[in-house]
């Protein structure tokens, strides 16, 4: 799950080479709506063995 979310970082990064800034947008949307796989998608990250 870890890599998965530094293979994304790491394309919205590539993404950012335009005049588009992606990221920002994508937090915003983030924080506003609160979605539910964002809270299912920390916890597997942080999740303990």
């Amino acid at each position: 799950m870890r890599l998965l979310c530094i293979v994304v970082l790491v394309i919205l990064s590539v993404f950012e080479i335009g005049p588009i800034p992606i990221t920002p947008i994508f937090l915003i949307y983030i924080v506003l709506s609160r979605p539910a796989w964002f809270y299912d998608l920390v916890i597997k990250v942080y999740k303990k063995n």
